[in-house]
């Protein structure tokens, strides 16, 4: 039986980009079905607890970038560290993932997802643009205008709305969060722990 995982992704986050490419090798190794969950970690973070980055404690944010070196060496993939966009708008690209999702056209979804993170930490690009975000979705090969009306159409600032409740009633707090069979994995680092759960 093929296993099914529930991926919680923030399109600001540089530890989603991180894991971006490496968590579709391994739901494509173990022919696992994937739904993405763009979400906003804003509202997550304040039912959970958390706190957004210029609101944590300056040694917190000296050891995230820290981290973030050591992973981006540890891994040998690109990353700026302090892109010139963050934190970008990602409610436009986020309402374009939502509504591919909604069509059925998770692949797309998550195609895009992923190459908005890569435009923000490698390219630095300004995601929030809306020009911008259309070069993105074309270069996904995917019909720009229609992607983006779509985004804009009516009800689905509303499913972003519903995604975050659902979210935060399964216990979902950071990016990434995946959760196979009922049991939660946050963060890239985790991702062994994901292969070994889809091995099972």
């Amino acid at each position: 039986m093929a296993k099914h995982v529930d991926y919680y992704v923030s399109l600001n986050s540089p530890w989603t980009y991180l894991a971006s490419k490496r968590f579709e090798a391994i739901a494509r190794k173990h022919g696992a079905d994937v739904t993405i969950w763009p979400v906003d970690f804003g509202a997550v973070f304040a039912a959970s607890g958390g706190l957004p980055l210029p609101k944590r404690a300056p040694q917190r944010q000296a050891y995230r970038m820290m981290e973030l070196k050591r992973w981006r060496e540890h891994l040998g993939i690109k990353l700026t560290l302090e892109p010139k966009f963050f934190p970008a708008n990602e409610v436009p690209a986020a309402r374009c993932v939502v509504a591919l999702r909604e069509q059925g056209r998770m692949a797309d979804a998550i195609k895009l997802a992923h190459a908005v993170l890569n435009a923000l930490w490698v390219e630095e690009k300004n995601t929030g643009d809306l020009a911008t975000l259309k070069s993105i979705i074309a270069g996904c090969g995917l019909d720009a205008d229609a992607v983006m009306k779509a985004g804009e159409g009516p009800g689905t600032a509303a499913k972003r709305d519903a995604y975050t409740k659902h979210a935060i009633d399964q216990g979902v707090f950071g990016a990434p969060f995946f959760v196979i069979d009922g049991e939660k994995f946050w963060g890239q680092d985790r991702l062994d722990f994901v292969d070994r759960k889809l091995a099972a």
